[in-house]
């Protein structure tokens, strides 16, 4: 392994007691009128600043499900979430949500959309020049400082979650929460987005956690992959990846984690 890039493990340091987001016995069931469907059996990780963790498994497992509650969107059935040692019970600023759909305001352009997050927030609701150059700095970041002036409607499909990341980014979260929002992006595009989210982990220490079908994808981003059973979920196995940042979604020895995920995936289990 490349010295130069920290481990999961090297990331944590030796105090456990340290976690940024720690799961406890969380468990979820849907209940209806006629039926109960019991989602997620009990779940426990922890995950340290600065991680990438992804979620993978087979549709219908209770990823997407879980990364609602640490969110705050659901309440879990049993179990507790925290986050530095408080309970997660509802949504709030320090988790901020990226969906497949990039939900940028159409009749905003791409800069105002980025500054919209930061009306609001400690630091920066009256000093309107700091909130401009934390939303050029982002632009920045993600190659997109020229397009600051144009509509969303301008913009291509990986350029809108571009922006939409940005705007995810500005109020500054302690967690950013990617529920699959590169499927409906081509192969070429999604590689750029893979390249910029490594830049964006490696140049803020960012935590992120990130939901995915694609074991290409878990590979490439995940310090851990969490690979979930069919439903009910539940996690199967943990799998480190070791490989130095940045990572290509090209490289060979990727290839091998992505093999490893796949296997733990199971036979039978559709994506």
């Amino acid at each position: 392994m490349n010295e130069s890039k920290a481990s999961a493990s090297d990331k944590t340091g030796d105090d456990k007691n340290e976690a940024l987001l720690k799961l406890t016995d969380v468990s979820k069931t849907f209940e209806s009128t006629t039926q109960q469907v019991e989602a997620l059996q009990p779940i426990n990780l922890e995950v340290n600043k600065g991680e990438f963790v992804v979620f993978f498994g087979p549709s219908g497992c209770g990823k997407s499900t879980l990364l609602n509650m640490i969110a705050g969107f659901e309440a879990p059935t049993g179990g507790r979430i925290l986050l530095e040692g408080q309970p997660v019970t509802k949504p709030g600023p320090d988790r901020l949500m990226l969906f497949q759909e990039h939900a940028l305001f159409p009749w905003l352009n791409v800069i105002d959309n980025v500054l919209y997050g930061l009306r609001r927030q400690r630091g920066f609701r009256f000093k309107r020049k700091a909130r401009r150059q934390r939303a050029r700095e982002l632009l920045e970041m993600m190659h997109m400082s020229e397009f600051e002036k144009s509509a969303i409607h301008e913009l291509s499909g990986g350029m809108k979650q571009r922006a939409a990341l940005a705007r995810a980014l500005a109020p500054d979260p302690k967690v950013l929460l990617i529920d699959e929002p590169f499927p409906a992006l081509d192969a070429l595009v999604r590689a750029k987005l893979y390249g910029e989210l490594q830049e964006i982990l490696v140049r803020t220490h960012k935590t992120i956690l990130s939901v995915t079908h694609d074991p290409n994808e878990a590979a490439c981003l995940g310090d851990r992959v969490f690979v979930f059973t069919g439903r009910p979920g539940q996690i199967k196995a943990e799998i480190p990846v070791t490989l130095p940042r940045p990572r290509e979604i090209s490289d060979p020895e990727l290839a091998k984690f992505s093999s490893a995920i796949m296997a733990e995936l199971g036979e039978g289990q559709k994506l």
